[in-house]
């Protein structure tokens, strides 16, 4: 499927780390869901994880980490962060803060390491997938590894 081997900075990150993940990868297209991306790779949505990015009203960024079939709760993910209110960052701030692009956004490896929140049902997996860093990709590693290498708290966000 793809050439030699097609190693994204995520990749890079959890092999320094030792960390062992499975790469999986489909056909992007511009207009698919999260939903969509779960049932192309044949899984449940709830175990296929989304990374928002968001501003709190302190200035500080944030990141949360939900399934693809739910939507962040601001007001549960301000209370997370200890902040009075976070917003969505705007689409096109997003490549020059974290160096990756929207639909290939994830919380390993990102140019800064933000406070990190993770939704509480991921735990719950024995794997889950978040973006590997690029479009088209996803990797499935365990909760517990995703928690170490991003140093991310799990809390009730959606």
């Amino acid at each position: 499927m793809s050439k030699k081997e097609d190693k994204t900075n995520v990749m890079r990150v959890l092999d320094g780390r030792k960390i062992s993940y499975e790469k999986h990868s489909y056909e992007p297209d511009a207009t698919m869901s999260g939903e969509e991306i779960a049932n192309l790779l044949g899984e449940d949505a709830k175990k296929v994880f989304k990374t928002l990015v968001t501003q709190g009203k302190s200035g500080s960024y944030y990141v949360f980490v939900v399934p693809v079939c739910e939507e962040l709760d601001l007001k549960k993910a301000a209370s997370a962060a200890g902040e009075k209110a976070v917003s969505m960052i705007k689409q096109k701030e997003l490549l020059p803060l974290t160096g990756y692009v929207h639909g290939g956004c994830s919380p390993i490896g990102m140019k800064k390491q933000f406070p990190t929140f993770l939704h509480e049902t991921a735990t719950a997996y024995d794997t889950v997938y978040v973006s590997a860093g690029k479009v088209g990709f996803q990797i499935e590693l365990a909760p517990s590894d995703l928690i170490s290498v991003t140093g991310c708290t799990t809390a009730d966000i959606v």
